[in-house]
């Protein structure tokens, strides 16, 4: 890294005025690919100061070059070159974005004091945290400004001033519609605004609990196999949260909610089927259950103890799933039979409430009295 400060010893204010001219050029320049060498190389060197004599290897910020680093940062915030670096993403080569994705994460750690000057500087300039909430837009940059967006929601000024506004829940849509990368790279950045900051996440839910109950369910019922198993997952980890009371007495207390859960206890998957029990297990130990749950489960109640008798019987070393699975056949056990049915045999014996005994893997567990709604139809809005 040396032959570069020997070759073109430009201090670290020149360095970022000369790379922003550069970068306001991209678009407009014949030579483009000399205009990427070159915001690259001064990339490098700004990476050098970051880093201190070459070591690259940790990205801890030296104390030998504190005079330097500050009059970096300075230079940066002054100039909005953040804003340039993240706008122009898409059109700098791919070393390149890394060394903005480090760039970025570097500035953020630095604190004066107690003081976080890019935090601040994020918050008095927010359309550049807007640039990159957009970035699953852009297939091509999202793994990029993913990993600069979840390092910038670790500090709870950034997550609660982002979770709040209209683009948040463009998230949901990023991770039903995109692609495989997109929508995984999408999925890890909603996972991190709801987990990281649990006080400012219950707040998010108490404000928009029906919206974001309305927008989860959507996901849980994905024909994305990856987006389906990880977004009940969630949800089993969200309503366990004690900060999320709320949430998990609105969810637990509906039938709708129910209805979906029980589908997925009979996915393909027996991935989907384990995650789906997590939450399943709460609407049977809610010791206040509705009228409407009881009927469910009651109507439901011999499929479900046949289903759960042998339901992932291949963990059989886990064992807090099988002190909990126990703990769910006695609950359901407990409840009262059915007296008289509606589809009664010639024998008198029991029919299943939709058709023929065919276990839960070919027929979902519900009740005569509706469906899930035929909003969850994945068709975009």
């Amino acid at each position: 890294m040396a032959f570069l400060f020997k070759r073109n010893p430009k201090s670290p204010v020149e360095l970022v005025r000369a790379m922003n001219d550069h970068l306001t050029k991209l678009e407009t320049v014949s030579d483009g690919k000399k205009a990427q060498d070159e915001i690259t190389r001064y990339l490098m060197s700004i990476k050098g100061i970051l880093t201190g004599r070459g070591d690259e290897s940790n990205g801890v910020l030296p104390d030998s070059q504190p005079d330097q680093i500050a009059q970096l940062a300075h230079e940066i915030y002054s100039t909005d070159c953040l804003y340039l670096l993240i706008q122009n993403l898409p059109l700098i080569e791919f070393d390149a974005r890394k060394i903005v994705s480090f760039l970025f994460t570097s500035l953020l750690r630095r604190k004066i004091v107690n003081r976080s000057p890019t935090v601040d500087h994020l918050l008095q300039r927010p359309q550049i945290l807007t640039l990159l909430m957009k970035g699953p837009e852009n297939p091509e940059i999202s793994i990029n400004t993913g990993h600069m967006l979840r390092e910038a929601i670790k500090y709870e000024q950034i997550a609660k001033y982002l979770i709040f506004k209209p683009i948040f829940w463009n998230y949901f849509d990023y991770c039903e519609y995109g692609s495989f990368e997109t929508s995984t790279e999408a999925f890890l950045t909603l996972s991190d605004f709801l987990t990281t900051h649990k006080l400012v996440a219950s707040e998010f839910f108490n404000s928009n609990l029906n919206k974001f109950i309305d927008r989860i369910n959507r996901l849980i019922v994905s024909p994305n196999y990856v987006t389906k198993r990880q977004s009940v997952k969630l949800l089993a980890k969200l309503i366990l949260d004690k900060p999320n009371y709320n949430l998990m007495t609105t969810y637990v207390n509906s039938p709708h909610n129910l209805k979906l859960i029980m589908i997925l206890l009979g996915d393909k998957s027996k991935n989907v089927q384990f995650e789906s029990f997590n939450v399943f297990k709460i609407f049977i130990a809610n010791p206040r259950k509705s009228k409407s749950i009881i009927e469910i489960l009651t109507k439901n109640r011999e499929r479900l103890l046949q289903f759960l008798r042998t339901f992932a019987n291949d963990r059989k070393e886990d064992e807090l799933f099988t002190v909990e699975r126990n703990f769910v056949i006695e609950q359901i056990e407990n409840l009262p039979r059915l007296v008289q049915l509606q589809n009664v045999n010639a024998k008198g014996t029991e029919t299943d409430i939709q058709g023929g005994n065919k276990g839960l893997q070919n027929m979902p567990l519900l009740s005569n009295d509706g469906v899930p709604d035929s909003k969850y139809n994945h068709k975009k809005n």
